[in-house]
Order: structure tokens, then C-alpha cells, then sequence
């Protein structure tokens, strides 16, 4: 058993997921004095990166895998399936989520899990800290604040609470931050997938489920610039049957939300998607494409809708 505890969240790491383990590792090292240190399981998207390098924070090593007795402390997921593959033979002391309990987890002995229906894991830390969260310096606040903001798409998605944005808005007013230009800025480099092949877009923010015995990748591209995404939709779709092969789904879901205007477009490359967007979310599906308006949140409108 190493002394380091390793912190980190799940593969295609989103900001929340970059974020949180940084903020976490530091509370337990610097105020717990238990020396631990963040990772990631896979590059950063392009806003993580972003806030990365606004917030002057190093980037996490990546890593591959996790050794067995390996001491582990699990942020933004609680899914083997977007955990190292040796997951259950590391030593899991704590899970800290704000996703459904999704199971298959096998820990070492009793251990320490927090999940709670807030938008952001970053809120759910504040809160665990209490009185200590004000012993942040500037730039792990700074990751707080992007995280949640990231996450609520600047309270706009329905997973957003007023606590949440509360704890944004205080995190904002120390830090002298404009939300609504901190946001923008944030969303742009979101936004910015100019460099990307196909295969990396239709992973760069996706989850497998299993809907009706079908394995999907359903993945999920948030956007101020949907035009840009909706462009490349030909090869897109005809990317998705290598990535469906390669990583052994039966097919990828590929919803492009505005965040602006608030709706998400979702490809239909083939007579399965086109059932799968009608029977779920009540469309009509004529072309390639469907908007589905308001749709924002995979986590809370997409997976629970999604169906036969």
C-alpha cells in the first residue's frame, strides 16, 4: 500500500473532472495532512485545459491504471466502467459523486461515499470542507468556480440548484470574478473543437450505458458554436460505426447542445437512432438530424428518457 493517496475522476476528463481532484488532493494535504496528489485518466478537454492554464494550476499526471492495494480516493463518477480496469484491486478510501450509484464497485473495507443530487462535484467538496473551505487559496477557488459553472452551463442546465449557484456566486465575489464574462470565456474554449478528429469529438465527452440490451456511447458536445459541430455531421456519423466497433458498442449518440439557445441536436445516422429519438424523447425524425428543445443535461434528461 503506497502512503500518496492518488485522487482522480472519470476517463475524458471534463473540467469537473479535472478540477475536483486538484481541489481535493490539495484539502487533504494541506489541511487534512494526508499527502495526496491529482490525476487523470485521459487528457483534458479543451475548457479544462483552459482553466488549467487561467488558474496557473500544473496539469495532472495521467495515468493508465491504478496497482493493486493502491490507496485511491474516486471524484465525479462512481462507474467501473469510467474507472482504471483495476479499479477493485486498489484501495478505494472515499468517493465523493453527484451521479446516480451506478454499482460494481468492490472496496477493501468500509469507506467514506458522498453522493448528493447537486450539479456539480465541486459544490459537494465545499460543502464536505465546512469552516476549512476558506483556507482555498485564489487558484483553488478559481477550479471550484470553473467546475461548477462548467457543469450548471452557467445555471442553465436543469441539474443546477440554488445551492450551487450560492456557492458560485460567493466563490465569484471573493475572487472579483465576472461570472457571466468568466462563463463566456469558459465556453469558448469549450468550444474551440477546430482541432479534433471525429473519433476524438465522439469521445472527448461520452459515457456507456446499456439501454434496452444495446451498449451505447452516448456522447454529449456542449457548444456556443453548434454550427461548427453540425458541419462535420456526415463524417461524424460515418466515424461512429469505427468507434462503435472499436470500443464495443453497438452505437454512439452524438447530442450537440447549444448551450445559447438551449436545446440539443442529436445525429441520426441510422433507422436505430431514429427509433431510439422517437420512442425517447416523443420526436419526429425526418432527416439526419432531430432538435430536441430544452434537452440540456445527459445526466438528467438524456439517460433516464432514453429507451426502445
Amino acid at each position: 500500500m503506497t502512503h500518496m493517496i492518488k485522487v482522480f475522476g472519470h476517463k475524458s476528463p471534463d473540467t469537473d473532472s479535472t478540477g475536483s481532484p486538484i481541489i481535493w488532493a490539495w484539502y487533504l494535504t494541506e489541511v487534512k495532512g494526508t499527502p495526496a496528489t491529482p490525476v487523470l485518466l485521459g487528457e483534458p478537454n479543451t475548457e479544462a485545459a483552459f482553466v488549467l492554464k487561467h488558474w496557473d494550476l500544473p496539469k495532472p499526471a495521467i495515468i493508465a491504471d491504478v496497482a493493486a492495494g493502491e490507496d485511491c480516493v474516486v471524484v465525479d463518477t462512481n462507474n467501473p466502467a469510467e474507472l482504471p480496469s483495476s479499479i477493485n484491486d486498489a484501495n478505494v478510501i472515499q468517493i465523493i459523486d453527484h451521479h446516480l450509484l451506478a454499482g460494481g464497485l468492490k472496496t477493501k473495507g468500509p469507506i467514506d461515499v458522498t453522493i448528493r443530487p447537486l450539479a456539480c462535484t465541486a459544490t459537494i467538496m465545499f460543502d464536505l470542507m465546512g469552516a476549512d473551505a476558506a483556507k482555498m487559496p485564489e487558484k483553488i477557488k478559481g477550479a471550484m468556480l470553473s467546475c461548477i459553472l462548467s457543469d450548471t452551463l452557467e445555471f442553465r442546465s436543469p441539474t443546477t440548484t440554488p445551492h450551487d449557484r450560492a456557492v458560485a456566486e460567493k466563490l465569484a465575489g471573493e475572487l472579483g470574478v465576472s461570472i457571466a464574462d468568466y462563463a463566456a470565456e469558459l465556453f469558448a474554449a469549450k468550444s474551440d473543437v477546430s482541432a479534433f478528429s471525429d473519433a476524438e469529438l465522439l469521445r472527448m465527452d461520452s459515457k456507456e450505458y446499456n439501454v434496452a440490451g444495446k451498449e451505447l456511447r452516448v456522447s454529449v458536445l456542449e457548444t456556443t458554436a453548434p454550427k461548427v459541430v453540425l458541419d462535420r455531421k456526415d463524417s461524424l456519423m460515418a466515424s461512429m460505426v469505427d468507434v462503435a466497433k472499436e470500443d464495443g458498442a453497438d452505437q454512439v449518440l452524438l447530442f450537440v447542445v447549444d448551450i445559447l439557445k438551449e436545446e440539443a441536436t442529436l445525429l441520426v445516422p441510422n433507422d436505430l437512432v431514429k427509433q431510439m429519438a422517437e420512442a425517447s424523447f416523443g420526436a419526429s425524425v425526418s432527416g439526419d438530424t432531430v432538435v430536441l428543445p430544452g434537452i440540456m443535461s445527459r445526466k438528467k434528461q438524456i439517460i433516464p428518457a432514453l429507451k426502445l
